[in-house]
């Protein structure tokens, strides 16, 4: 699956990977194809360090994914009025500990 990219910004998901520690890229795919599952409204944002979904074109985004040595850290949006829900995960964990907080915010974004 490709995502969109946004505001001209050329880079692709596939550049984005090369900057991912290889250890921690089967986490960081499983969360990205988890993401993607949710719905055809699902928008894939590449930024400079982190890989930020929204829900369609509006661009209210649900999950921001960022990278690390050991893991990823996740930030959630369920709302503007909520405050944002970070989420540190280890390699060896599994996103599905995870998913059904990001399911449920990828329904209440707006």
């Amino acid at each position: 699956m490709e995502g969109i990219n946004s505001f001209g910004n050329k880079r692709s998901f596939e550049d984005f990977k090369k900057q991912i520690p290889s250890p921690v890229l089967p986490l960081f795919d499983s969360i990205r194809e988890f993401c993607f599952s949710l719905g055809d409204k699902v928008v894939e944002d590449i930024r400079m360090h982190r890989v930020v979904f929204c829900k369609s074109m509006t661009f209210r985004w649900f999950v921001d994914v960022e990278p690390e040595k050991e893991g990823v850290i996740i930030k959630i949006q369920k709302s503007r009025k909520e405050p944002i829900e970070i989420i540190h995960i280890k390699k060896e964990q599994e996103i599905s500990e995870f998913s059904k907080t990001i399911k449920d915010a990828y329904e209440k974004i707006h």
